[in-house]
């Protein structure tokens, strides 16, 4: 029998984020299996209360995880990836799950995992995002690429975000991608790192160079919703969910947006972080408000610089 799940990648630092993704995925899907990978040993906060409060596993081969870090170290020069156990997400292929999707943890879903799970049935990889037609090969990879035909015309149409997307255990050996990898170390020219991502140019050639028969959603869907939290058209509704126009939204990824008090659709994401857990904010909380001391060595400050731009020249 085929198992299908979810894999997050997670440490103490998003403890915030993950809770309101768990929150919302368990909304539409609670007996479905989900497994964590720590993103490093800073995990023990947001592992303990994954596990009681939202039946999330850890992934189970820690030895697997080492192994793979390790692996990545050799292949890459330490400069060449700004967090490399963001790779960890590779990790994925040699898994528990046969069929699963990967999920950032800035994401809110708003229906069914299920529903985007079957898209497996005709395809060995999904994504739905329309990096294509916005960001286009940036943050991905730097005209070289096309230069060199590295990828079809065709293949670069299906560049995504590697925050969202999924595919099917055993489509290609450990020591293949590796040699993939190493491919990858060989040619830094191919890459657009200039914005700070890690994972998603390697994700992107890993793709494209290991995997034929593709599928993102929103090309299959013309009627597909938005997805992005830096869209300012979306509309929360009374079941806390947020709408395309008449459609609701499959998933939010806030994607280089900033989630912060105030920010866009912070509200809703508020519901879902606190939905199930009173648990205060630690990584995302507000700043403590200054001491009365420091409040009045602010406003001498201030003082100080008005004198200072009134005295004559």
């Amino acid at each position: 029998m085929t198992q299908r799940g979810v894999y997050i990648v997670a440490n103490d630092r998003v403890f915030d984020q993950a809770i309101a993704l768990l929150t919302s995925l368990r909304d539409f899907d609670p007996g479905l299996p989900v497994f964590m990978i720590p993103f490093d040993e800073n995990c023990q906060g947001i592992s303990d209360i994954l596990t009681t409060t939202f039946d999330v596993q850890i992934f189970p081969d820690l030895s697997f995880l080492n192994q793979l870090t390790q692996d990545i170290a050799d292949i890459f020069p330490r400069d060449f990836l700004k967090l490399p156990n963001k790779m960890r997400k590779l990790a994925l292929w040699f898994g528990p799950l046969d069929e699963f999707i990967y999920i950032d943890t800035d994401i809110l879903l708003f229906q069914s995992i299920e529903d985007t799970l079957s898209y497996l049935d005709h395809a060995d990889f999904l994504c739905c995002d329309f990096h294509f037609k916005g960001r286009g090969l940036s943050d991905v990879f730097s005209s070289t690429i096309r230069e060199q035909n590295i990828f079809s015309d065709a293949d670069l149409q299906d560049v995504f975000n590697s925050g969202f997307w999924g595919s099917r255990k055993g489509i290609f050996s450990y020591e293949q991608m590796l040699n993939i990898l190493r491919d990858c170390a060989a040619h830094r020219e191919y890459f657009d790192f200039s914005s700070g991502t890690t994972d998603q140019p390697i994700m992107n050639y890993l793709i494209l160079t290991a995997i034929e028969h593709r599928a993102n959603i929103v090309k299959l869907n013309p009627q597909e919703p938005g997805s992005w939290g830096g869209s300012s058209h979306f509309q929360e509704r009374d079941d806390h969910r947020l709408y395309d126009q008449d459609r609701p939204l499959r998933y939010l990824h806030w994607a280089g947006t900033p989630m912060k008090p105030g920010g866009s659709y912070w509200d809703v994401w508020y519901h879902y972080r606190f939905k199930n857990t009173s648990e205060p904010l630690r990584n995302l909380a507000p700043p403590p408000p200054d001491s009365p001391l420091q409040q009045f060595t602010n406003h001498l400050r201030g003082v100080a610089r008005k004198l200072k731009g009134s005295l004559p020249k």
